[in-house]
């Protein structure tokens, strides 16, 4: 049996998380849960059937407990995650890492540095058409790579998502539109999981730009946004993120010299000469669904051999997420900051 603890309950994301522990009753329990709004701690708490605690001491200090999840507002990252990493605590965090790429960065030393089980919330890696177009480019089926595109988007903005009454506070998930907690608005929020599969697939980033806005004027944040990415291997990537779409056709495109692999409505098709029957029709031939990002998680922490995503691919997705919003201020190309 695991103990476990929460450092922040603020993210949208904590319901399916509780519920997630809730359903391993055998191998995990949640001892204490910590907000810096007490209210929000104390109903989460209600759902987990234990207490929560005044101070973040209580859950860092307590050797019972093994892991911590965070799942606080982004602003908070950095002084929960050195508190938790210099407790020797394994860790969960709700993405992004961070808001800026030096807290990023120093959060990863930290946690480096404590030789701590580590994951973050991106989960697309794990969808089986992914995993398989990122065969296709590992092995040279598609050729050099030259052109890339995700996009993430759903209506929250339009639907009130976020809005006061929605889930389970009374202010609801208003946080996540306030720049000084969240750091992002929706292009940054949903392209956080574009960018974590353009970057998984196609390597580091040299430079990028964006534009984005908020048309709606619904939330103090952008809604919607487009970035480009020029990557280190000579492809050049386009992300589409925000809170204004109603649906998401094409979600990802892969382009080479040799094929193309692209989803739409949520079917894979792929072309490639390579590839024996890959005609631009549908694929089917797919592994399997990887769990969520939380759930490998919690294998991992008893003792399953299961892929999470490292500490410096986190903050290096900070750093090209600010650098995305820097260029989008500044009407340029921005290179990102390196660790």
């Amino acid at each position: 049996m695991k103990t476990l603890g929460f450092l922040g309950v603020a993210h949208i994301h904590t319901p399916s998380f509780v519920n997630r522990i809730n359903e391993r009753p055998d191998e995990f329990r949640v001892k204490a849960v910590w907000d810096d709004q007490p209210e929000r701690a104390r109903i989460a708490a209600a759902h987990l059937n234990n207490c929560s605690v005044s101070d973040v001491a209580a859950i860092v200090g307590d050797d019972e407990i093994d892991a911590v999840v965070v799942c606080s507002e982004t602003a908070l990252h950095r002084e929960l995650i050195e508190a938790a990493a210099a407790a020797r605590k394994d860790m969960f965090v709700e993405k992004p890492l961070g808001i800026k790429a030096c807290d990023a960065y120093a959060m990863r030393k930290a946690i480096d540095e404590a030789g701590v089980v580590f994951q973050i919330g991106h989960f697309m890696r794990g969808y089986p058409a992914y995993r398989f177009i990122k065969q296709l480019v590992d092995d040279g089926t598609l050729g050099a790579i030259t052109r890339i595109r995700h996009s993430n988007v759903h209506p929250g903005a339009i639907t009130g998502l976020f809005d006061a009454g929605n889930g389970w506070y009374d202010d609801g998930w208003l946080w996540m539109t306030d720049l000084e907690k969240s750091g992002v608005g929706g292009f940054g929020d949903l392209g956080a999981h574009s960018l974590d599969v353009l970057m998984w697939l196609m390597g580091d980033v040299l430079s990028v730009t964006a534009q984005m806005d908020s048309l709606l004027g619904k939330y103090p944040c952008d809604e919607y946004g487009e970035g480009m990415l020029r990557f280190a291997n000579g492809a050049i990537g386009t992300l589409a993120a925000g809170w204004v779409d109603l649906l998401r056709p094409q979600e990802i495109l892969v382009s080479g010299t040799a094929g193309v692999a692209y989803v739409d409505n949520d079917k894979l098709y792929v072309k490639s000469d390579n590839l024996p029957g890959a005609d631009g029709g549908e694929w089917t031939d797919l592994p399997t669904a990887l769990p969520h990002a939380f759930e490998l998680f919690l294998d991992a922490l008893v003792g399953k051999d299961v892929p999470l995503i490292s500490a410096k691919e986190a903050a290096d997705r900070t750093a090209v997420m600010e650098a995305l919003y820097q260029a989008a201020e500044s009407n340029t190309w921005v290179q990102p900051q390196r660790s």
